[in-house]
């Protein structure tokens, strides 16, 4: 049932549909630029350079400082200030972005646009939660979310669209008329759903207050940490994976392959939502990091005898990033068990914790591409077996 009653409140469907595609923003964001960075590296002087792949961690950087800002400013300011505020940041970043001519302007414009993604990607949650309780609200998240997976998996092929007329700077002009389309359908018909007299004070001092909770419990720093883990082996991946295509010779497919990836990733998702209950999130954790540990040795073994095949390392990237859709969710949902009496700023600071922690592991990954995919393989074995390593740690204090 709906939590309060709104002067003007738009079907739901369309609600479905908005939230969804500020969410879906940050992965069109991404996604798309993926089959134009050779394209970007010939245009900025980076030919041959794994630099080129910051313009994707630059982004996730971004992300990392607006969520810990996002959710307070809403609180203070209201939920659609806030979105206005960060569709607009976004759109300034890909005007610097167009007209980038170096590498410096490029991912300065990149760092704004993951700063100003973090409203939209925030705020859509909060008024999900403002205006929903209980299995409604579950019900219309889980229609959110189907959406959201169909974008990561068109996301590239639009990119290749753009390329096949224009150039890559057209993808930035994409974004921003998608940006631009979402801010006037928010303005219109979203009403506001956080009233003047339940507004909060800003306060940085709530912030560090929230941190030093997470940060002193045991559990919830502990998902955080494994949470940022996994989202370095995620960032690694995709900051590598048109290089992967590339080097095997397989750049043409790269649209298509980036696509069954991505709905591998959703389909994790959506089969974790129908055995979480009966299977416990624990214990999907343990099994999906096992599997990843496992796989990844092996194919790190495999590769002493051997340049590994394309469609063998196809397989390892399915397995391994099925086991990752299984992850995200579990870890964010674990990590915020012991904070519900600060739930609304906890889990806007577990999402940016664990995204500043992936940002440099992620880079560090993606930087290390040699022409193969042992870096990528090897990225996911330290990481998963340091996500093992952590749970370890939290040992007894994370069974409830």
């Amino acid at each position: 049932m709906r939590t309060k009653k709104l002067a003007y409140p738009i079907p739901v469907f369309e609600f479905v549909a908005l939230m969804a595609m500020m969410m879906a923003l940050v992965a069109l964001s991404i996604d798309s630029l993926l089959p134009a960075l050779p394209e970007i590296a010939v245009s900025l002087n980076q030919e041959g350079s794994n630099d080129i792949q910051l313009i994707i961690s630059m982004l996730f950087l971004g992300l990392a400082i607006g969520q810990m800002i996002y959710g307070t400013l809403s609180d203070f300011i209201g939920r659609k200030p806030a979105v206005y505020l960060g569709l607009l940041l976004f759109f300034l970043g890909c005007l610097i972005s167009f007209f980038a001519e170096i590498l410096p302007v490029m991912l300065a414009g990149r760092l704004l646009q993951g700063i100003g993604l973090a409203a939209p990607r925030i705020i859509s949650i909060a008024l999900i939660r403002d205006q929903y309780e209980g299995s409604v609200m579950a019900k219309v998240m889980s229609f959110v979310m189907s959406i959201f997976i169909i974008v990561p998996a068109i996301a590239p092929a639009l990119g290749q669209g753009v390329l096949l007329f224009a150039n890559w700077r057209f993808i930035f002009l994409l974004l921003s008329l998608v940006a631009v389309i979402i801010l006037i359908w928010f303005m219109l018909r979203q009403p506001e759903t956080l009233e003047a007299e339940n507004r909060m004070p800003f306060s940085l001092n709530r912030i560090f207050k929230a941190i030093g909770q997470i940060c002193s419990n045991r559990v919830a720093l502990g998902y955080t940490i494994v949470a940022g883990f996994v989202a370095s082996m995620f960032l690694g991946f995709l900051s590598s994976i048109q290089q992967v295509f590339e080097a095997y010779g397989k750049a043409e497919i790269f649209a298509g392959g980036f696509a069954v990836f991505a709905l591998f990733i959703g389909s994790a998702s959506l089969l974790n939502a129908k055995i979480v209950v009966r299977k416990g999130m624990r214990f999907i954790v343990n099994v999906a990091l096992g599997i990843l540990f496992s796989i990844s040795l092996i194919y790190l073994a495999l590769s002493f005898f051997g340049q590994l095949d394309f469609w063998v390392v196809t397989i390892f990237l399915v397995i391994s990033l099925f086991c990752v859709g299984l992850l995200f969710g579990n870890l964010n949902a674990l990590a915020m068990e012991p904070l519900g009496h600060v739930a609304g700023i906890g889990s806007s600071l577990v999402g940016s914790l664990s995204t500043f922690i992936s940002v440099p592991f992620g880079i560090l990954i993606g930087l290390s591409f040699n022409g193969t995919a042992i870096p990528l393989i090897t990225g996911f074995l330290v990481f998963s077996l340091l996500s093992l390593g952590t749970i370890f740690w939290i040992g007894k204090a994370g069974k409830g």
